[in-house]
């Protein structure tokens, strides 16, 4: 009997010993099981990224430069170990190449990207600890799965954030926080005015000093002037102007509902819109023209199903050619500096007339949607296909219904005609000014070598 129960015991600690080598055995295998990362993580901090930025207001220039630094810093650390991807290093102004992993066979390269990414994007918005929040909660996730992967991982990301840093630090940003504000030229009529209701003062106008990306220059793509300004009925200037009153009257006839309508409040992406009630003003806020492209890149990589170092790709790609549109386009904006529709029409046609959009505060010539819309488009076109149909649903977030294209180029010719249906573009600008970003963005396609295999930059 005595026997028997010390069997049964030495059988029980025998059982609980096992259970504890197995369980061990079970941890060592999870600490060394590598962190894997899909095209969802790096969507879901750029959604985050553009939710900070819509809490912090910044203009549409500015917002174009948050997203593409951050990309780039992303993507040179897939380029360094897929050989699909070509580095940017002496393609893109004064960039160098990023710096090697310390322990090359230990870190996990996407894992450093989607940390370089976050690094980049917390230094570049205003409320920091909202990233910060989203940022710990990944790292503890990664660290409790393989803490040494995660750490050799996370120092070599942060070493490429700081190297991207240094190179960012030199673009003018800094510089031209500094320079003075635009001064009205209130004795000029063709000159750029102040609109209601907040007659705000011209944002950015020093952006044409922004260290351009891949274009020679911000004066590269500039585009033919507009119509000379002649108040004279017969003049093609004054014709462009009564269209637009036109077109305004006729849509305002059909009513709130009308196609015109939702085309012009689907693109209208002003980040800053004043609203008045009594002595009261306020704000609401939306995405910028760029933060709806970068948007349609999510939507074209889902549903593309593109793996991580292709959904980086095409993040980075486009968020080049925007930003080197906004550059362009700002540049001519404060060249030409041109009276906005509004201003023109109260004075001189209906004092009350008010456009279906609020008119942003920065000069009319050429539209920033046309030219950053033809940069995007060709670009994305360039990567996925011309006949690339989808549903776009960037706007569901902020009431506005889903749209449907047929391709990206029409997507752009859209948002270009929505400034028209708006009531703040001259036609002039919406055509010329698409023209200018479609051959801004055929420059980036021509001259942006990111890629070793042709087939990456059509359909994959």
């Amino acid at each position: 009997m005595f026997m028997k129960l010390l069997n049964k015991k030495i059988l029980k600690e025998s059982l609980t010993l096992l259970a504890i080598i197995t369980l061990f055995l079970c941890s060592c295998n999870k600490e060394n099981e590598s962190i894997k990362i899909s095209s969802i993580e790096i969507h879901n901090i750029i959604d985050k990224v553009t939710e900070v930025m819509i809490h912090d207001i910044f203009s549409p220039p500015v917002a174009s430069r948050i997203y593409v630094y951050p990309n780039i810093a992303a993507y040179e650390i897939i380029a360094k170990k897929n050989n699909q991807y070509k580095s940017l290093t002496n393609q893109l102004t004064n960039l160098k190449e990023i710096p090697n992993p310390e322990e090359e066979e230990t870190v996990n390269y996407e894992l450093s990207a989607l940390i370089a990414h976050m690094e980049l994007s917390k230094q570049l918005i205003f409320s920091e600890d909202r990233v910060e929040q989203y940022r710990d909660s990944l790292y503890n996730i990664w660290e409790a799965k393989n803490a040494k992967e995660f750490s050799v991982s996370k120092n070599y990301g942060l070493k490429v954030a700081e190297h991207i840093v240094k190179w960012m630090d030199e673009d003018n940003y800094k510089q031209t926080r500094t320079m003075p504000k635009f001064t009205i030229n209130s004795d000029n009529p063709s000159r750029w005015q102040p609109t209601p209701p907040a007659y705000m003062a011209g944002i950015e106008p020093h952006w044409s000093k922004i260290r351009p990306f891949i274009i020679d220059s911000s004066n590269q793509f500039k585009p033919i002037p507009p119509p000379p300004f002649s108040m004279e009925k017969g003049s093609d200037f004054y014709k462009e102007l009564q269209e637009v009153y036109n077109i305004s009257n006729e849509i305002t006839s059909k009513g709130d509902t009308s196609e015109e309508v939702a085309i012009a409040q689907f693109w209208d992406c002003n980040p800053y819109v004043s609203v008045t009630r009594g002595h009261l003003m306020f704000a609401t806020k939306k995405i910028t023209p760029g933060a709806h492209w970068i948007g349609i890149v999510k939507i074209a990589s889902t549903k593309t199903n593109a793996n991580f170092a292709k959904t980086i790709y095409a993040y980075t790609k486009t968020s080049i050619a925007i930003a080197d549109a906004f550059i362009s386009c700002w540049d001519e904006k404060y060249r030409s500096n041109l009276i906005r529709p509004e201003t023109l029409i109260n004075e001189h046609i209906d004092e009350n007339w008010v456009p279906v959009l609020q008119t942003p505060p920065f000069p009319e010539y050429t539209s920033g949607h046309s030219v950053v819309s033809g940069a995007a488009s060709t670009v994305l076109t360039n990567i996925f296909g011309s006949d690339f149909a989808f549903d776009d649903t960037t706007e569901v977030p902020y009431g506005l219904p889903v749209r449907s294209f047929t391709s990206f180029n029409q997507a752009a010719q859209e948002a270009a005609i929505s400034r028209m249906y708006g009531g703040i573009h001259y036609r002039a600008a919406v055509d010329i000014g698409l023209k200018q970003g479609i051959n801004l963005g055929e420059f980036v396609v021509a001259n942006l070598k990111m890629t070793n295999d042709i087939g990456l930059n059509a359909k994959q």
